[in-house]
């Protein structure tokens, strides 16, 4: 058993190291607010990951996934919310308004830190689909199939843990450059961009 959940771990960490929504958020995040902000929004990804799992575990995650028009509503409203934070971040690049040089202005409170990363999570149904199919097929043998991929579900939210605030500490460390107003409103415009990207490609793509 050790074995298999050794591989499982495996795979779940190159998943957890691919670039993606998640990524992006933070970046925008621990850029323009700093660490504290940027590992909030980490709590609040982990905590998106944590509701899909109990979902899953409870089966209804595997409803959702085999629903077409449930999984389109979802799919569409959490490309909504991508494109939103883009827009968010291209008609305001380098920060707030003039006097709020840390965005609180724009982004609110350092609470809504955490409701962006719930949100963005609790938005993808991808992750139902990620949860129901590939699970499963990665639990180790000798546990009952719910205590399998809820230990799973576990080590995916440690592993992304530990990846995202490792990625915001080194930006933090980096922060008296990436908050230099022509670097910031460069990065703003580029991050907005990459979220709305995603966010296409949400919308756009197959179950």
């Amino acid at each position: 058993m050790l074995t298999q959940l050794a591989a499982a771990t495996g795979v779940l960490a190159l998943l957890t190291l691919v670039p993606g929504p998640d990524m992006a958020i933070v970046t925008r995040r621990a850029v323009s607010r700093g660490r504290a902000d940027g590992l909030r929004t980490v709590g609040g990804i982990a905590a998106g990951l944590l509701l899909w799992g109990a979902l899953t575990v409870a089966g209804l995650a595997a409803l959702l996934a085999a629903s077409a028009e449930v999984y389109l509503v979802v799919k569409l409203a959490g490309a909504a919310y991508l494109c939103f934070l883009g827009v968010q971040s291209l008609r305001r690049p380098g920060g707030g308004p003039e006097g709020d040089p840390d965005g609180a202005g724009r982004d609110g409170g350092s609470g809504s830190a955490w409701r962006t990363g719930l949100v963005s999570n609790a938005l993808n149904p991808k992750i139902a689909v990620f949860y129901t199919g590939l699970l499963p097929t990665l639990a180790p043998q000798g546990l009952r199939p719910a205590a399998g991929m809820a230990l799973l579900v576990l080590v995916h939210v440690l592993l992304t843990l530990l990846w995202l605030s490792a990625y915001v500490y080194v930006l933090s460390h980096a922060r008296r450059f990436f908050t230099r107003p022509r670097v910031r409103r460069a990065m703003d415009r580029v991050t907005g961009v990459v979220l709305i990207g995603f966010g296409v490609r949400v919308a756009t793509s197959a179950a």
